[in-house]
């Protein structure tokens, strides 16, 4: 007789819950890394380097359209409803808009990761008159670097980058980066 029973059939070997509990979570953690770095913002436009053209449908219907507009600077601001510092420059940025609008500048408002109900909700609570817009998926946020709220940017005439404001801004900061892309060539 060998060393085994004529009777003995080896048994699959199982794993442990406590294995493959731990081989979930890493699968889990392997994705979502994957995933942010397939859908996480990108470096922001740096200073005098071209910002990505966007067009997105306003909350009134008109498209919003950055890219096609030579000759007029612009500037680009992504809020969200739920945003304190986005509440608290709101009326700022309105007064900017009343004070350049008829000096080619264009102002634009897109919500970041936002529902476009509240964001729109937003929009008419402050009275915000410039062309404002959900960016759903958040697509044109990564196209700008953007990775929290509020974020402004400068655009001068030609399509480059004058300034980039993380965080709130005061109707003075902006008055003197307005001033600062109208008087390049």
């Amino acid at each position: 007789m060998g060393p085994f029973p004529e009777t003995y059939e080896p048994q699959p070997k199982r794993r442990s819950a406590v294995g493959m509990a731990a081989l979930a979570v890493g699968l889990v953690v392997v994705l979502a890394l994957g995933y942010s770095l397939l859908t996480g913002p990108t470096a922001p436009p740096l200073p005098g380097s071209a910002v990505p053209a966007f067009q997105l449908s306003a909350f009134d219907g008109s498209s919003m359209a950055l890219g096609g507009q030579p000759g007029q600077v612009s500037v680009v601001n992504f809020f969200a409803s739920w945003c304190t510092p986005c509440r608290e420059e709101a009326g700022d940025l309105e007064a900017s808009w009343q004070q350049y609008r008829d000096d080619d500048v264009q102002f634009y408002a897109i919500a970041y990761k936002d529902a476009a109900s509240k964001a729109k909700a937003f929009v008419d609570e402050f009275g915000i008159t410039f062309p404002s817009g959900a960016d759903t998926g958040n697509r044109i946020a990564r196209a700008y670097g953007v990775t929290g709220v509020p974020e402004t940017f400068v655009i001068d005439r030609d399509g480059l980058l004058v300034h980039h404001f993380l965080g709130q801004i005061s109707s003075g900061e902006l008055a003197l980066a307005v001033e600062e892309a109208l008087e390049r060539p």
